[in-house]
Formats: structure tokens, sequence, C-alpha cells
């Protein structure tokens, strides 16, 4: 067996899986629209040289992702808070809006970490229709949660946990049956 091998950032993100953090750390002299971006350096090519000098390329790319970010429908951004709100900085946003500030951009595989952490049940709402909706355009979503009513209702497959050991696995309306989940999340007795 070989050891562990890490894998480089840049590598993991060019293979098209990206993650966000529990603890949203944004840039506060930013507004909500400049931290949306900062995830797109991933996929820009004009490099570090490019932005120094202010390439005719690099203004392209800061333009097109811009344009992106800007329009409303980009499932990625936090723009679906109306334009008046995208020029504020992060801090002032909502947690559902900071979230998705970071977002990366394009993944084949996004890995949540508590994206409900801190949001109240209208935020929620729209998070869940966010998630769905990076759902039907053919990613792949790791949902790490612990609001079961949004899991059982967003996810296709459930694994559970109970301090790091896998409990339960299958589809929803079979983990939510399970013997060994309900001991651990309610109790014995209530089986």
């Amino acid at each position: 067996m070989r050891p562990y091998e890490p894998t480089a950032v840049h590598m993991v993100a060019q293979a098209g899986i990206a993650r966000t953090f529990q603890n949203i750390r944004l840039f506060g002299e930013m507004t909500a629209l400049e931290n949306v971006m900062v995830g797109r350096h991933v996929r820009t090519k004009s490099g570090v040289w490019g932005a120094v000098f202010k390439t005719r390329a690099e203004r392209n790319e800061e333009m097109g992702i811009r344009r992106r970010h800007s329009n409303c429908s980009s499932t990625w951004a936090s723009c679906s808070t109306p334009t008046t709100r995208r020029a504020r900085s992060p801090t002032a946003t909502s947690a559902a809006s900071r979230s998705r500030a970071r977002s990366p951009p394009d993944p084949k595989l996004l890995a949540l970490d508590e994206p409900a952490a801190g949001m109240n049940a209208t935020e929620k709402i729209g998070l869940r229709t966010l998630l769905v909706n990076i759902r039907n355009d053919g990613k792949t979503i790791l949902l790490i949660e612990h609001d079961v009513k949004l899991v059982m209702g967003l996810c296709d497959r459930v694994t559970v946990l109970d301090y790091g050991k896998q409990i339960a696995e299958g589809l929803p309306g079979e983990v939510q049956r399970d013997k060994a989940v309900i001991e651990a999340y309610l109790g014995a007795g209530h089986g």
C-alpha cells in the first residue's frame, strides 16, 4: 500500500473539483461581486504578468468574468440577490449570499461543508433552489450537512456518520428508517 500523497491544489481545481468551507472568510474590502470573481482565477490564462501590466487579454478575461457574474442567471454567483446588493460589502449581505460568494466556478464536483450553517428558513429555501439548479446543470454535489430536512429533500443518496463511523448509506427514505440512525440520533427506544 502506497502512503498518502497529497495532491496539489491547482491539480484538484484543474480536475474540476471545488469545495466551499463552513467558515466563510471573504475579503471585507471587496464587493460581493469581486469576491465571486476571485474564484475565477483558476480559469484565467493571462497570469500574473497580464494582471500587473493590464494586458488586453487580462482586461478581456476580467470583462467576461464581470459580465458572466453580473448576469443574475449565473448559477455560481451570489447574484441571485438584487443588483444593489452585489455592489455592497459582503459583510452587509446575508449568510446565504456570503456562502455563495466564494463558491468556485464551474466544477464537475462541488463539495459543500455545511452550507446551511447560520441560515434562516428563507435563506435555506434559496440555498436548496441553488443546489437543485447546480444539480440540474449536470454537476455532482457532495453535501456535508446537519440540516436533515435539507439533506432528505435534496440528496439522491445519503451516508450517515456517528462520531466519524459510517452507520448507514442508501436512499433518503431507507436511511430515515435505519435502526442504527434512529438510535444514534433519537436515542434507544425510538425505533
